[in-house]
């Protein structure tokens, strides 16, 4: 398999960054992670943009616009053979002296890592499972994408590999916040309900996808802060992440949903179906 590092196309048993690199050293990097459908990269520009604001809240000088970031995707997806593939875009600060520092990062590494994914199982259902452990607050107002990556490897930890099954985190409070790598949404009586971000959650891009979509079929919405009761008195309900798309709960704490058969699911996984191999943003979705 073969990964992009600065700039040119190596073969990942070759790839190697300095051990000083910042993003090593104190987790001084942020990530996205993507999927292409036909070798189209959805929702790209999203990820991009979420992904600018992160550099720029870390010091790291870099403007992603200066990067030709979908001929990368492109040339290595012919590289490896994978039009249809996961892939990582990760930003480390690059090399430095240890010890803190305050000065803006300049010569950041950038790598795109691209693998492949097995057959994706349409609305393939999980269990949602509450974690014991709380989940962390962010390091800054805004929850990054970052390498800052423990709390998420602990919780996994908890919930073990069942393919199945997927943790939900609460907050310190007892709100629901998100599962280990996923971000939650229930309907309760026609409306959509997704934990705001005050509760300290990741913006997922397919999160905001998902709310836009929603708009669009004319769906309410609510964001808030919410107890597991409401998720345990909801009609149906689902996680989202931009590798496994939209996945069904079929059960909760002793409580049964519809899964793969909600309706309102299915109308957002159609949708999701259509948009993956075109969409480059959530707003081309009302023509902006």
């Amino acid at each position: 398999m073969y990964l992009f590092l600065n700039g040119k196309i190596v073969h990942k048993g070759k790839a190697a960054i300095s051990p000083f690199d910042h993003g090593f050293l104190y987790g001084m990097g942020l990530f996205e992670t993507m999927r292409t459908y036909g070798g189209h990269p959805f929702l790209l520009d999203d990820h991009l943009k979420r992904l600018q604001s992160g550099l720029d809240t870390l010091h790291i000088e870099l403007e992603l616009n200066t990067l030709d970031i979908p001929g990368m995707i492109s040339s290595l997806s012919e590289k490896n053979g994978l039009p249809d593939s996961y892939l990582r875009l990760n930003i480390s600060a690059g090399e430095g002296e240890i010890g803190l520092r305050t000065a803006p990062y300049e010569r950041p590494n950038i790598m795109l890592i691209q693998k492949e994914l097995p057959p994706l199982v349409p609305l393939r259902e999980k269990e949602a499972v509450l974690l014991k452990l709380a989940r962390n607050t962010p390091e800054t107002a805004v929850r990054l994408k970052s390498h800052h990556y423990f709390n998420n490897i602990a919780a996994k930890r908890e919930i073990g590999d069942a393919p199945d099954k997927e943790g939900l985190f609460l907050t310190k409070e007892g709100y629901i916040a998100e599962g280990v790598t996923s971000n939650i949404f229930w309907v309760t009586d026609g409306t959509l309900y997704t934990p705001s971000l005050e509760t300290g959650i990741l913006n997922g891009v397919t999160r905001e996808y998902i709310i836009e979509v929603s708009k669009k079929l004319g769906i309410p919405s609510e964001t808030g802060l919410y107890q597991p009761e409401a998720l345990l008195h909801s009609n149906e309900a689902f996680f989202t992440n931009s590798v496994q798309e939209i996945v069904p709960i079929h059960s909760f704490s002793g409580q049964t949903y519809p899964g793969k058969q909600g309706e309102i699911t299915k109308a957002f996984y159609n949708h999701y179906q259509h948009d993956a191999r075109v969409l480059f943003s959530k707003n081309e979705l009302h023509g902006s």
